[in-house]
């Protein structure tokens, strides 16, 4: 860990940072409560950060990296050394940030995951300060991981499920003298979810995997394209077999359209598919965003990626708001230092490592234009549309009969008419399969609340959703 960095760049990083994370709250009077507080916040935990460490140790340094947390708009600090001293020796408990519970709440309202994301993002930022002296101490990684835990802890009692695994900093830690360097990231701490066939169970054949692509609800462009792709992967390994010139190709891919078109579901089978053909050697798949690749202080952001590809090789690395990963705003932003990692690797590791970009449509055209050398390894495109009303019925009735529940007739129709206008009044905050997850899930809790008035219902009554089990109360 380099002690080169200024407060300034401290500064830089964490008004950044801020903005990166207001960004994703959709409502104005949630993001103004964010804006408001987290300064604050942020400095009072910093100065448990460092109590942690040694409370006596603190420098001039510490005082300049605690004046450099302020975002625009709010008050800059002018603390002195002995107010700096004096608050980290007598810090006394973690107390999760009062705009924390507004979160939580808006995430199980709008089913978002700003709250998770927010712990997330306190960890990273709380690395960057416990590196001011240029050591993340045991002491300090442990306080940063208990900030975390309490977080996550008020999240899964309210029932706020995760997509991902929690970032732990265990592999920051500094090593004392003699002891062999941590590495710089641990299987948990990659946001990855990573899949293989279980040793114990035939892998699936290629009319097997096609025929679950085929059983995906909509995606008919998509389909047509993934198998004119498998026909055109199969055509060039016979080619190499017959000793015929096979011109290079790119199999990396975009995939763009909005969230839950179907789009990892699809890189799944991809992975699964490219491996049953020959071309991949495992066929895994490794998901991460901009937190899976991109570290929050100098000099750990080339090491996370690189292990995030590592655990890719033999599959798909598969990454979701790829365009998250530039900012441009920022030359000198850690994204732009992930994207040339992945860019060598997959140079290095051309015959057996797959990449997917996804995200919005939008958004991904600037983000492979915003470098020639994405520009270069990704040029073929996969767009997934938005499922329309009928068709996301079918999801709804596909979750239904997965999960052992029916549909009423007069529910029936009311879903039927509820997601119709669902689709028809469908905004940039639109969810698709998402969406359908949360009405089923609201759905079957009001289910229970009514059925558990009944003295002895019967199965029927067990299964069976309702139009008052399916409409939102007012």
């Amino acid at each position: 860990m380099s002690t080169a960095i200024t407060a300034s760049e401290v500064h830089k990083q964490y008004t950044e940072a801020a903005a990166a994370f207001r960004k994703l709250i959709p409502d104005p009077s949630l993001r103004l409560t964010f804006s408001r507080q987290v300064d604050g916040y942020i400095r009072q935990y910093v100065l448990g950060v460092w109590q942690a460490d040694n409370a006596s140790s603190i420098t001039p340094r510490h005082v300049e990296f605690y004046n450099a947390i302020w975002t625009p708009g709010n008050p800059v600090p002018s603390a002195l050394y002995w107010e700096v001293a004096s608050g980290v020796a007598n810090f006394d408990l973690f107390q999760p940030p009062a705009f924390f519970q507004d979160l939580r709440q808006y995430d199980r309202r709008s089913g978002t995951a700003l709250a998770r994301r927010f712990a997330d993002q306190l960890t990273l930022l709380l690395l960057l300060f416990a590196a001011v002296d240029g050591v993340v101490s045991e002491s300090e990684a442990g306080f940063v991981n208990a900030c975390n835990d309490a977080l996550l802890e008020l999240c899964d009692k309210d029932g706020l499920r995760a997509n991902r695994p929690a970032i732990r900093v265990d592999q920051f830690v500094t090593p004392r003298s003699g002891q062999p360097a941590a590495p710089a990231v641990k299987e948990e701490a990659v946001p990855a979810k990573q899949e293989k066939p279980s040793p114990a169970e035939p892998e699936p054949t290629l009319d097997e995997l096609l025929a679950q692509l085929d059983a995906l609800c909509g995606l008919d462009k998509v389909k047509k394209d993934v198998k004119s792709l498998i026909n055109l992967v199969k055509v060039r390994k016979l080619r190499e077999e017959a000793g015929l010139p096979v011109p290079p190709m790119s199999l990396h891919l975009v995939f763009m359209g909005n969230p839950g078109t179907g789009k990892t579901t699809v890189a799944r089978l991809l992975a699964k598919i490219y491996h049953v053909v020959g071309v991949l050697s495992k066929g895994q798949l490794v998901e991460v965003d901009r937190s899976g690749l991109v570290a929050g202080f100098v000099g750990q952001t080339a090491l996370k990626a690189q292990e995030a590809v590592q655990k890719a090789i033999g599959g798909v690395l598969f990454i979701d708001e790829a365009y998250a990963l530039v900012n441009a705003d920022s030359a000198n932003d850690f994204g732009h230092e992930a994207i040339e990692v992945i860019l060598k690797n997959m140079e290095d590791h051309r015959d057996d490592l797959i990449v997917i970009v996804a995200g919005y449509t939008d958004r991904m055209e600037q983000f492979i234009h915003s470098n020639p050398g994405l520009e270069s390894r990704f040029n073929k495109y996969f767009f997934f549309e938005d499922y329309d009303g009928k068709q996301l019925m079918e999801i709804f009735r596909s979750m239904c009969g997965a999960n052992g529940y029916t549909l009423s007739e007069e529910g029936e129709k009311f879903m039927e008419k509820d997601l119709q206008e669902l689709y028809e009044e469908r905004d940039e905050n639109f969810g698709n399969a998402r969406d359908v997850r949360n009405l089923f899930e609201q759905a079957v809790a009001r289910q229970a609340d009514r059925v558990s008035q009944l003295e002895e219902p019967t199965k029927e009554q067990l299964m069976e959703l309702l139009p008052g089990d399916l409409e939102e109360p007012i």
